[in-house]
């Protein structure tokens, strides 16, 4: 008989539902997902592109620069169109994009899905008290999610 341990179910998630986890028990937080029409490679590969991408999917991002790179550990700094600046650390693998800054977490996942790729993108704000007014602010966020896959899509030039 083994250990109590090795008796124990293993429930393995994939990245899209992983981010889902997170979005679900992060308070004050947007979240969209859609399939996608194109391989997984080609919607990785460009949403993956965080300097180029970031400031095209969120518009209140005007600047998006990684400064460090340590294996799949990144810090970058962002600039709001506003001239507001954050600093971010980041974990970015294939498939998954973790983002934290002292005010903002965000994150993309990607994985195939039949001939297409299932994506997802998240971001909620981290705020003192942010927590009560989670029911109010998720109307405004999840359409700025849905918004950030449509240009991404909108990127792949999808018949």
């Amino acid at each position: 008989m083994g250990t109590l341990n090795e008796d124990w179910p293993v429930a393995e998630l994939d990245a899209v539902r992983r981010l889902r986890v997170v979005a679900r028990t992060t308070a004050a937080a947007g979240y969209a997902e859609h399939v996608v029409p194109a391989p997984f490679d080609r919607v990785w590969g460009l949403a993956s592109d965080l300097e180029e991408q970031l400031p095209r999917l969120i518009t209140d991002i005007s600047a998006f620069t990684v400064t460090s790179v340590r294996g799949d550990r990144l810090e970058a700094r962002a600039r709001s169109p506003l001239g507001m600046r954050a600093r971010f650390d980041v974990v970015l693998r294939p498939g998954w994009c973790l983002m934290q800054s002292r005010f903002v977490l965000g994150g993309m996942a990607a994985v195939p899905e039949g001939d297409g790729t299932r994506f997802a993108f998240f971001g909620a704000l981290r705020i003192p008290g942010v927590r009560w007014l989670d029911r109010a602010l998720h109307p405004l966020l999840d359409p700025l999610g849905a918004k950030a896959l449509k240009r991404l899509t909108d990127q792949l030039d999808l018949p």
